[in-house]
């Protein structure tokens, strides 16, 4: 037996033994979309309430449904439908809960904000739970809960409590602006959450103001001590660098790493939709590790995972370390085992991707597992080798980072 044949092709020769090629080919292309066009039109129109036609998360397994996997472990030790055709597994899965937040980011969202998809046209709470459970069930074993601004959704806790008990999931974790962590995070560490990322973009207040359009640089401060408080370890920070905005804070960010266990890690600026990018305002990793450098010449860098997407480094001495997201100029897609599904239910193989599958269309229309199974399956199969490079995702419509889950 060909051990790499493809899941998409190892999908179609069972489903025409199974005599339901058909049936699912119909879904698949009702469910495919690309974004911008399709999706807006059809957001105009109401769905109604998702929780009259959601599958009920509680509801447990058929025997029928298992044996149906197409995964034997002889073979091939993770799911066909969650590898692609260029060996990746993806094993982690980050699932946006919103597309509201109470700041408005200069690199996440046009200035005058988006246009928000009707409520009835959001994944449910049953919805989410649906999908990661299939997700799980085939391999993932990190999820992560992005937004929007994830915090704001009412049931977060709710949510985080039940995918604690997908067997097989190891890890979940929240990115977050920080602004109401402080007075939930006890909550949500009850519930199960094992990481926290936060969003902070400068630390002088007038600075982070200007960044984020909005007050509250206090309580995500406030939120930052609150998770050491609590013991994670490390507390990750995210900082979007742009140029003639906050490189020049990039020593005083690595200095909070001295008696904190953080890791502030530098984030490329990027380009989507809105956030009016251009290749003047991006500060290359190059360019960043050379500055610290200077300050800092015994930098020490540390080994990376597998799968990981940052760079890691380490001020001999310093508790904390510091980290680079290079998607633009050193980009990571040979290793890249991420997976995204958006608020409105879309599954998304590439953030710089502008091709999605709706995941919430076919879960909807009452598919089976299987049925659903096979068009991941075939999604993740057509995942491309790499991005396009910076020049030219500069130039490829997509959403903007809000609508996406960043």
């Amino acid at each position: 037996m060909n051990t790499m044949a493809s899941p998409v092709s190892m999908c179609c020769r069972w489903l025409d033994r199974a005599g339901g090629l058909r049936n699912v080919r119909k879904l698949f292309m009702s469910s495919q979309r690309m974004y911008p066009g399709a999706t807006h039109k059809e957001n105009e129109l109401e769905l109604g309430d998702p929780a009259l036609t959601a599958p009920n998360f509680t509801a447990p397994q058929s025997t029928g449904s298992r044996k149906l996997r197409l995964r034997d472990d002889s073979i091939l030790p993770f799911s066909a439908f969650l590898t692609d055709n260029f060996g990746r597994r993806h094993s982690y899965l980050r699932i946006s809960l919103t597309e509201k937040c109470n700041l408005r980011c200069q690199y996440c969202m046009p200035e005058e904000g988006v246009k928000l998809t009707p409520r009835g046209q959001l994944l449910s709470t049953a919805e989410v739970l649906t999908l990661a459970r299939l997700f799980v069930r085939e391999g993932v074993d990190k999820i992560r809960l992005t937004g929007g601004e994830p915090l704001i959704r009412p049931d977060v806790l709710d949510i985080i409590t039940e995918l604690r008990k997908l067997e097989g999931l190891k890890t979940i974790a929240v990115t977050t602006n920080g602004m109401n962590l402080a007075r939930l995070l006890p909550k949500l560490k009850d519930a199960g959450l094992d990481l926290i990322n936060i969003s902070l973009d400068s630390l002088v207040p007038a600075k982070f103001e200007f960044i984020v359009r909005r007050k509250g640089f206090h309580k995500v401060m406030e939120g930052i001590d609150k998770a050491i408080e609590l013991g994670y370890n490390p507390v990750k920070i995210n900082c979007v660098v742009m140029r003639g905005l906050n490189e020049d804070e990039l020593l005083d960010f690595v200095a909070l790493t001295e008696k904190k266990p953080l890791e502030v890690r530098f984030i490329e600026y990027m380009p989507f939709d809105g956030n009016k990018w251009n290749f003047k305002k991006m500060v290359s990793y190059q360019e960043m590790l050379d500055c610290i450098k200077q300050q800092w010449p015994n930098l020490e860098v540390l080994q990376a995972g597998p799968t990981d997407t940052a760079k890691t480094f380490k001020v001999p001495g310093f508790k904390g370390q510091v980290g680079f997201i290079t998607s633009m100029s050193d980009h990571f897609c040979g290793s890249c085992n991420r997976l995204r599904i958006t608020a409105d239910g879309n599954l998304k193989v590439c953030l710089f991707g502008n091709s999605e599958v709706s995941l919430r269309d076919v879960l909807r229309s009452g598919a089976s597992d299987e049925e659903l199974l096979q068009i991941i399956g075939a999604a993740v199969g057509r995942k491309k080798k790499q991005h396009a490079g910076m020049f030219s995702i500069s130039q490829m419509k997509n959403r903007p980072m809000i609508l996406i889950g960043g």
